[in-house]
Formats: C-alpha cells, structure tokens, sequence
C-alpha cells in the first residue's frame, strides 16, 4: 500500500529537438560540467604554483573529455557487463542505448593525468590535485540528468515523504538516489575539496586533494548504495554488497594512503599565482 509517494516530474529526457537534431539533457549534463569543470580548472590552476597555465588547461580537457568517455564505457564492460560483451563485442560501440562506469570513468581519467603530465613536463600529482578538485561538478550535473532520466532509481521506500513513483520502477515509492548523490557526491564533497584548497599547507602537499577526493567519493557512494536499487542483472556481488560497494572500498584505501603519502611531497616552489598565458 503507498503510504507517501511525490509525482515524478516529466521531464522530456530530450531538451532541445531541431527536426531530426535531438539534444538529450544527459548530453547537456556532460557539456555543463566539462565546461564548468574547465572554468573552475582555470581558476585554480592560475593561483597555483606549478600548475598548467591556461592554454594547457585547455588542451587537457580534450584529454579529460576522452578519458570519460573511453574509460566510462569499458568500465562499464568490464565491471558490470563482461559476459554479455564478450559474446557481443560490436555492441560495446553502441553508447547510445546508454552503459557508463564511473570507477572506469576515474581510471580513463587517471590515465589521461599521466599521460599529459608527461608529455607537458608537468607535475602528475600537482595536475591530479587541480582535476580531482574540479570532477564534483561533473558529477553534480551528471546525477541531475540521471533524475530527469528517470533512471539509477532508489530502493523502496513506502514510509519517506520524499519518494518519488519513477516511470520505470513500479509503482512503489522509491528514494530519489539520484539526488542523494548529487548532493553528496557532487555539492557536499566540491565545497570539502574547495575548502582543502585554501589551506595552503594542505595545498602544497601534493597529492593530498587527490586522495582526499577518491576517498570523499568512495564514501559517498558507499553510502547511498544502502538507497539506491542494485542493478538487476547484477544484485548484490559479494558480502551483501553491490558492485558500486565493492569498487568505492579500494578508491578509499587508496585515497587515504594518498592523504598520508603526500607529505613527501611537498611542492617546493614558492607562494603566489600559478603560471597563466
């Protein structure tokens, strides 16, 4: 019996359509934060020391665009799906009927930090502390289009006053997970990352807003998989934990080893604004 239930808003999933041009709002979620990304990205690099100067960051969003994008989908593959890819390989190019992994999206990023550090002679922790400070955006936007979607929804939850009936989840009430991590992931763990930047003690120790950032995250997600419905073709995959679970436990560890670590390498370079062309 539902006991409290809010009508899910319909959102048409398409925002703009120009006769046969369809912009989805999940594609306008990926622009607004790779461009808000890319602002804020500016600006932190500008104030600091050893960071990429303009004209670099500009560079590194073509990277960081592919990074998302290769490294989403085959995580995706290879995480979640890895059977059915393998007997259907051609269907791993067919992005559009949607299969986007996060945890691959970090990796595909991760490798996009390395390699640009490299061939611009650039710090990898240095690039790594400004990027991971910037992904909450991404993440904020990219949950708000889940929502609209209608997709990713929540567990059951008859007695919250907040649930929402989703189009495609029954008619049962559900938490709105989407929002959940919104907040969590993208508000919440964005303004924490802000925050550790002013201090210019953390600041200077490379590495420590990386970590900081992949532990803030494997928390998060942790913790609304208790509200958010597990994939059905998966369930729960070990201990009574999801797949979002068990991939969110080694991004903790690392982040809190990377926290730790990144006093041995403090930045050597002085005060002031970063380099900007």
């Amino acid at each position: 019996m539902l006991t409290f239930a809010l009508p899910f808003p319909a959102i048409d999933p398409i925002a703009i359509e120009l006769g046969p041009l369809a912009i989805r709002w999940y594609a306008l979620a990926y622009l607004t934060g790779l461009l808000g990304g890319w602002w804020y990205l500016r600006f932190l690099a500008r104030r600091t020391p050893g960071g990429p100067n303009d004209v670099q960051v500009d560079d590194f969003l073509v990277w960081a665009t592919l990074g998302v994008v290769l490294g989403g989908r085959l995580g995706y593959v290879l995480f979640y799906k890895p059977s059915y890819y393998l007997a259907n390989p051609l269907d791993i190019l067919k992005v559009w009927q949607g299969g986007m992994a996060f945890h691959g999206g970090v990796l595909g990023v991760l490798v996009a930090i390395y390699l640009f550090s490299r061939l611009r002679k650039l710090s990898f922790l240095r690039l790594g502390d400004l990027v991971c400070a910037v992904v909450p955006i991404g993440l904020f936007f990219g949950r708000i289009a889940n929502f609209i979607n209608g997709e990713l929804w929540g567990r059951p939850a008859p007695d919250v006053p907040w649930a929402f009936v989703f189009p495609h989840g029954g008619d049962v009430p559900r938490h709105p997970s989407q929002l959940y991590e919104a907040v969590l992931e993208g508000l919440v763990l964005f303004v924490v990352l802000h925050l550790l930047w002013r201090v210019t003690a953390l600041r200077e120790r490379q590495g420590f807003i990386a970590g900081a950032f992949l532990a803030g995250y494997g928390i998060s997600r942790f913790i609304v998989e208790f509200f958010r419905e597990p994939d059905d073709f998966l369930g729960t995959v070990a201990a009574g934990m999801t797949m979002g679970q068990l991939l969110s436990l080694p991004m903790i560890l690392v982040g809190a080893a990377l926290m730790i670590a990144s006093g041995r390498f403090r930045s050597t370079e002085p005060n002031g604004g970063g380099r900007a062309a």
